[in-house]
């Protein structure tokens, strides 16, 4: 039997359990939290080296390579089950330092995807290769040479979808071989490199040409991905050197959020050489110069005029580009020699790369283009 001096003992401890177990408590949820402290930090160690160092990006969907040439692997993404007698869609992806995987990103973001998903049965990609010492010399002829070997390949005929830098390739091979091209698009395409106001404007105007030439000299006659690179995050070095990495640290614990930040990585932290005669020509005809705009670049031995482009076009530009400007896409619409109202132009919102992987936009604007090609140009 208890007794009521045990069952004073027995309260009193009970009333003096809080304060004298506080400390082993505490000792407990500080070596736990400070447990939670050293994962979370081995993590993002482990997330920045993975971000800044991972493999190389690849396509998500299906393909087979259709030609392998020297600046380029012609990718098929067509199934088995593809219209033989439908024109063929050629995705010309950008040629700017980075893999043309933006155009196939990944299930979901994916352009080719939501092209085929759109009724559209044969998708092809220009996958440019990242060039080498022997490629130093190389200009835009050898490019569109070859792409002009493609397009043998697959008939003679195509749609071409001129993604970014892609799209002034497209509108000159359009300018230099007309009949060959059913319809045109354009998305966020850089045609009149004078137009509005945007950032790479305003540095191409304002560095010297011996910048540039120095820069391919230090690359041994390659124009560096990784001189790019840089160039490109301090355009907004705020972004790629200090507020990403504080959001990565704050999401360190979302699975969801480290899979989009590592392969969005993935393609921006792997850049491509470029030939350094090929750059240094766009830099100076391009965009120093202006001579697509302007009627005055020579293609193929033949000086191009974009009033020679009548097939149909579309032009798509994003809202808040500020690598291209939407003046600049859409003063495609009168240069181009396209019939009146056969020039369809959009302004989606978002920034560059968001044309080409963004959900919106792929969800929103490039099924209505999926079906404009399919139709032949019309609505």
């Amino acid at each position: 039997m208890m007794t009521r001096s045990t069952k004073t003992s027995h309260h009193a401890l009970a009333e003096n359990s809080v304060p004298l177990f506080w400390p082993f408590t505490a000792a407990a949820t500080l070596a736990e939290e400070e447990w939670r402290l050293f994962n979370d930090n081995l993590k993002f160690l482990a997330e920045t080296a993975a971000i800044d160092h991972g493999p190389p990006p690849e396509f998500v969907t299906p393909n087979r390579p259709r030609l392998v040439l020297h600046t380029l692997t012609l990718r098929d993404f067509s199934p088995d089950e593809a219209d033989a007698d439908e024109t063929p869609t050629l995705v010309i992806a950008p040629y700017a330092g980075h893999h043309a995987t933006i155009a196939d990103y990944q299930p979901g973001q994916s352009l080719v995807e939501t092209l085929l998903d759109s009724g559209l049965s044969r998708v092809l990609v220009t996958d440019w290769h990242s060039a080498t010492p022997a490629m130093k010399d190389y200009d835009i002829d050898i490019y569109l040479a070859e792409l002009n070997v493609c397009i043998d390949e697959l008939g003679g005929r195509v749609n071409l979808v001129g993604l970014c830098q892609g799209g002034w390739m497209a509108a000159m091979y359009a300018a230099r071989y007309p009949s060959r091209v059913a319809t045109l698009v354009l998305a966020g395409s850089p045609i009149d490199t004078a137009a509005g106001d945007g950032p790479i404007k305003r540095m191409v105007e304002q560095l010297p040409l011996a910048f540039y030439e120095h820069l391919v000299a230090l690359g041994d006659g390659l124009m560096r991905g990784e001189f790019m690179l840089q160039g490109w995050k301090n355009m907004h070095p705020d972004r790629q050197y200090i507020d990403k990495y504080l959001e990565l640290y704050e999401h360190i614990e979302d699975p969801v959020y480290l899979a989009k930040q590592e392969a969005f990585s993935r393609w921006y932290e792997n850049p491509l050489d470029l030939p350094g005669r090929w750059y240094l020509q766009a830099i100076t005809e391009l965009f120093k110069e202006n001579r697509l705009a302007r009627g005055r670049f020579v293609g193929l031995g033949r000086r191009l005029a974009l009033a020679d482009v009548t097939c149909p076009a579309y032009l798509l530009a994003g809202e808040e580009d500020d690598i291209t400007t939407r003046e600049q896409v859409f003063a495609a619409e009168t240069l181009l020699g396209s019939a009146p109202g056969a020039v369809t132009r959009a302004l989606a919102p978002g920034g560059h790369i968001g044309l080409f992987m963004g959900h919106r936009t792929l969800s929103e604007y490039w099924p209505p283009i999926a079906r404009w090609i399919a139709a032949g140009g019309t609505s």
